[in-house]
């Protein structure tokens, strides 16, 4: 009797577009407990179909079914040897005929019993097809992060279905990574089972955390690459840290041994190194290398990022509370060198640090790299990396060994891509291989070298490390962005009144995503913010407040797969779930202008930010965020950021980047910073020409 198709929950079915004949369904779990929920329910919706399900039961872990009306259990021992424990299960299932219903215990105990990795991939890949070819349904159960390369990655090949399923506060929740000949906009991301129901999780903080709970040992394709002497460190590295927690290693090696592996892969810069010294520890240095694509640096703006969220959190441990946990990953400087060589571009690119002829020839190499082909053990690692984060927008960032250091801040000089990251794997991994294809094309723009020569770096080793990162924030409809954006400076030079203290810092916000802030490259506005005097304005009446707002919004549309720009309203027009009120005014002159143009006028708002700087504790928190970060860097700095709001749970801040601010002065700017004032000019009356109030120039 064939079975109605289903997993036993329909909204799961819903989501997965629907558990079909010849489906294997993997799920992938910390523990047997988690797998339990989803046999239970597929066991109770085949009994009431009428059939039974066949579970076949080798495992040392506790049962996951019983013997009952709808189960067969079905012994098996995997001792006896490999050929005659998947004969003995190829027979039963053969004996079922086509169109049964099966349960397997967790293919990871056999590895605790007697089979390698790769028997366990061998007898995935021999069962599955079988299984498929008789219309059957299969739950299968493997640990996460337990496998090597050799049993994931064709167990993840083979399967039709492939399902993360975290318990995080005493929650389930699912991600699908793989659904093979189906597809919708919101498969891939991470549910919330509750009531039910699969409701996906669309806070970008409540995914890292969820998916954070599990401890994370690299991506599954590590092992896939030869290990060398740089992997080889790291794992020596490991054993220390193993051996000073036993108490069998004095403290005194794990010192000496990050030293060793934070010049491998963090900086050589004596300017940061002593911070991060301080700042990081041997632990920390060793999960930025599982989380790390290739080998060499992570580059100056990925070290900026987790330096910063280092001295937060070990000034004060609210922090860990307020900061959006991130999940970043870290694309190592030596795959942008083997590119290089492996597409034809390296002598090109050493013929541009001649400062005769760092121009010549430019845009052939810019076309070679931006077709060029990437190592196939590599191509395996981003594949890896964009199942981890399924359909959620991730952004690809610079973070070249000379970004964001000391003197040299390259803003702006390279690109960053956003991936919207919605499609296919392949349509996916396309569009993330153009991204970082992209910004390699960028380190030989006529802007960047320009500055390197300008900047005396034009001989420097200048190698590209990519940063990629979960896109904060969430959706509102089809558009995916944060709420708020900007930039945050400890010192603040446009002192455009004398209530201003430049050394209270300033902010650069806006609405959305954060590249209106960052690279200004229209007619329209941002909202600066004095830190010590948040309601004050350079403008100086409605028309110019209204004039002078942000009215273009970047945004993500997860429809189209695309990073855009929209109007203000029609972005807030889509989104129901936004408290509106908290970020934009009520404009009276600007409804009675819609009213008498026949128009609606319920979005008659000009995104202004007063409620947000007002009535919350954001203007304080970020102050306190850039004095800290300031007074351990021992210089003033820039910060990249977003922030978004909760009516339960207030608001966290995504830090994404920090750098050094140069900040140059003179006496008098220097005595008028210990009277609190900002160093404005005195000049007599009958000298001035023109005296201008408010708005910077």
């Amino acid at each position: 009797m064939r079975i109605r198709p289903g997993s036993g929950l329909p909204d799961l079915d819903r989501v997965l577009g629907g558990i079909r004949g010849g489906d294997n369904v993997v799920w992938k779990v910390d523990g047997i407990a988690s797998y339990r929920p989803f046999v239970a329910a597929f066991a109770r919706h085949v009994e009431q179909s009428g059939d039974r399900v066949i579970y076949f039961r080798f495992a040392r872990h506790e049962p996951v079914l019983e013997p009952g009306p709808g189960v067969i259990v079905h012994e098996t021992h995997p001792e006896p040897g490999f050929e005659s424990f998947i004969t003995e299960i190829h027979r039963c299932i053969k004996e079922h005929g086509p169109g049964g219903c099966y349960v397997f215990d967790s293919l990871s105990d056999l590895s605790s019993t007697c089979y390698s990795d790769r028997m366990i991939g061998n007898f995935f890949r021999l069962t599955c097809p079988f299984l498929r070819s008789l219309d059957t349904i299969a739950f299968f159960a493997m640990y996460r992060y337990f496998h090597s390369y050799h049993a994931a990655q064709p167990i993840a090949q083979t399967t039709q279905i492939l399902i993360d399923v975290y318990s995080y506060q005493e929650s389930i929740y699912v991600q699908p990574s793989k659904v093979e000949g189906r597809r919708s906009p919101f498969m891939f991301m991470l549910h919330h089972w509750a009531n039910g129901t699969f409701v996906p999780v669309k806070s970008s903080a409540h995914i890292a955390k969820v998916i954070g709970s599990s401890e994370w040992p690299g991506l599954a394709s590590a092992s896939y690459r030869m290990i060398g002497v740089w992997d080889k460190t790291f794992m020596r590295a490991e054993s220390v840290v193993d051996a000073v927690r036993d108490g069998t290693m004095s403290p005194e090696y794990e010192v000496e041994m990050f030293a060793e592996v934070l010049r491998l892969a963090v900086s050589t810069d004596e300017h940061i190194v002593p911070l991060v010294e301080r700042y990081l520890t041997l632990p920390d240095v060793i999960h930025i290398w599982k989380r790390m694509i290739g080998t060499g640096m992570i580059g100056g703006k990925s070290v900026g990022m987790l330096l910063a969220r280092a001295i937060l959190c070990k000034h004060d441990p609210k922090w860990k509370e307020l900061l959006e946990p991130h999940d970043s990953f870290y694309i190592g400087s030596d795959v942008f060198y083997t590119f290089l060589v492996a597409n034809d571009c390296w002598w090109e690119r050493q013929r541009q640090k001649d400062p005769q002829a760092f121009m010549d020839g430019n845009d052939e190499v810019r076309a070679k790299i931006l077709t060029g082909d990437f190592p196939d053990y590599i191509v395996a690692r981003f594949l890896d990396m964009l199942d981890y984060f399924g359909q959620a927008p991730i952004i690809v960032r610079s973070s070249s060994l000379l970004e964001d250091n000391f003197g040299n801040a390259f803003s702006g000089k390279y690109d960053s891509v956003f991936c919207a990251n919605q499609g296919t794997r392949e349509e996916r991994l396309s569009d993330f291989l153009d991204a970082v294809r992209r910004i390699y094309a960028s380190t030989i723009s006529d802007d960047a070298l320009s500055y390197r020569e300008l900047r005396g770096v034009l001989d420097r080793d200048e190698q590209m490390a990519l940063l990629v990162q979960r896109v904060s924030g969430k959706p509102y409809g089809r558009l995916f962005y944060p709420q708020l954006a900007g930039v945050a400076y400890s010192f603040n030079p446009y002192a455009w009144s004398r209530e201003i203290v430049a050394e209270a810092g300033m902010l650069r916000l806006v609405f959305g995503l954060g590249t209106r802030a960052v690279d200004r490259s229209d007619d329209d506005y941002t909202r600066v913010v004095p830190l010590n005097a948040p309601r004050l304005r350079p403008d100086s009446s409605a028309d110019d407040r209204r004039r002078h707002s942000q009215r273009k919004v970047d945004v993500i549309d997860l429809e189209r797969n695309e990073f855009t720009q929209m109007h203000f309203l029609d972005v807030v027009a889509e989104a129901t779930e936004l408290d509106v009120d908290l970020f934009a005014s009520r404009d009276a002159e600007l409804a009675r202008s819609l009213r008498d143009q026949g128009k609606d006028d319920r979005n008659a708002r000009v995104l202004a930010l007063d409620k947000v700087l007002a009535e919350t504790d954001f203007v304080a928190v970020m102050s306190e965020m850039l004095q800290t970060i300031r007074d351990a860097y021992g210089t003033h700095v820039d910060v990249e950021f977003t922030a978004n709001f909760d009516p339960t749970w207030g608001f966290s801040i995504h830090l994404l980047q920090c750098r050094p601010l140069q900040v140059q002065s003179d006496a008098r700017t220097a005595e008028a910073r210990k009277e609190g004032l900002s160093p404005a000019p005195e000049i007599d009356d009958d000298r001035v020409i023109m005296r201008s109030h408010g708005g910077v120039i």
